[in-house]
């Protein structure tokens, strides 16, 4: 299979926060995306009634139907436990599978070189998610049981990296941020308690600084990385 956009997210609802809006437009111009999901999210609340096990397949549910709102092609589970996740051989090896299997052009995921205070699953997402990208899923002697699976080297063009403090790319969703608050709002879990008009002009505000400078209203940004041949 040869994708378009490979989307490597910490948690359940990263990526709509994150890469929603872009997400929209580019499946609304016919592209493939897909998610991949590395853990269950199952410490993020502040509900003390739930347990973890149910909080993580609410939140399972919710990022099925945020990914439906989009149009997302198929969504990936990896299911690590929240908050343990750790850059390790077998989760970057999963990485590569991952890249491998769905061969995409792009790989977005969250920057891990934001400084100082920065979820440790973000950091720890994106640092395994580059090193899968290159050099693992290039080289046919990194992980060579999946060659025998039939999962052959692929060499990711480029990477957009999210939450970076050294922004070089923009792209604008002003007429996709509708259907990236849709999607934001079916993590009820996460954003059921927000008030829906200051939810949205919130989320508002944060995009429109993010397109600063820009001819479009709405931006979402990243650091973009442009892989050597």
């Amino acid at each position: 299979m040869q994708g378009d956009f490979l989307v490597i997210s910490p948690h359940p609802d990263d990526a709509e926060y994150a890469v929603a809006g872009s997400v929209a437009r580019w499946i609304s111009e016919g592209k493939q995306v897909v998610y991949v999901i590395c853990t269950n999210g199952d410490k993020g609340t502040s509900d003390r009634h739930i347990k973890p096990e149910e909080l993580a397949v609410t939140r399972e549910k919710e990022q099925i139907a945020a990914a439906e709102i989009l149009g997302v092609q198929k969504v990936v589970f990896l299911r690590y436990p929240d908050q343990s996740l750790e850059n390790t051989p077998e989760f970057r090896k999963e990485l590569v599978r991952q890249i491998r299997t769905f061969r995409p052009k792009t790989v977005i995921t969250s920057d891990p070189y934001r400084r100082y205070i920065w979820h440790r699953d973000h950091r720890i997402t994106g640092r395994a998610a580059l090193d899968a990208v290159f050099p693992c899923a290039r080289d046919h002697l990194a992980f060579p049981g999946l060659l025998e699976q039939g999962l052959e080297p692929h060499k990711v063009e480029e990477v957009l990296c999210w939450a970076a403090e050294d922004i070089n790319c923009r792209l604008d969703i002003t007429d996709t941020f509708d259907l990236k608050l849709a999607a934001l709002r079916a993590h009820d879990s996460q954003v059921g308690n927000r008030p829906h008009p200051e939810f949205e002009q919130h989320l508002r505000k944060r995009y429109a600084e993010l397109a600063e400078g820009e001819e479009y209203a709405l931006a979402e940004a990243f650091h973009r990385v442009v892989l050597p041949e």
